[in-house]
């Protein structure tokens, strides 16, 4: 089974990919060494630094009739993954 989710595609993560920087959206259980084989599998490049985050999940509540809910979204973790100069990883392939 694959640690990796799903790349992140925002501005602050696309400015790192000038930088050879790429950022994912992890397994919360998934380990650098897991993270970095299954990338390294998947897309084809060399690996040569990673750095993983720890997120907690938003507090959300809404107001309905039968009165206010609250609630929360998942914990995650996040991958930053740094690849060999020269290696490049394209998320727009086969759209």
């Amino acid at each position: 089974m694959s640690t990796l989710k799903k790349p992140v595609v925002t501005e602050k993560a696309t400015s790192l990919n000038e930088k050879g920087q790429y950022v994912f959206e992890v397994t919360r259980t998934a380990n650098k060494v897991q993270i970095k084989k299954d990338i390294e599998q998947f897309y084809g490049v060399t690996v040569t630094g990673i750095s993983t985050i720890r997120t907690n999940g938003k507090v959300k509540s809404k107001f309905t009739k039968g009165g206010a809910v609250s609630g929360r979204r998942p914990h995650g973790k996040k991958a930053i993954v740094t690849v060999k100069e020269g290696d490049v990883i394209d998320f727009y392939n086969g759209i």
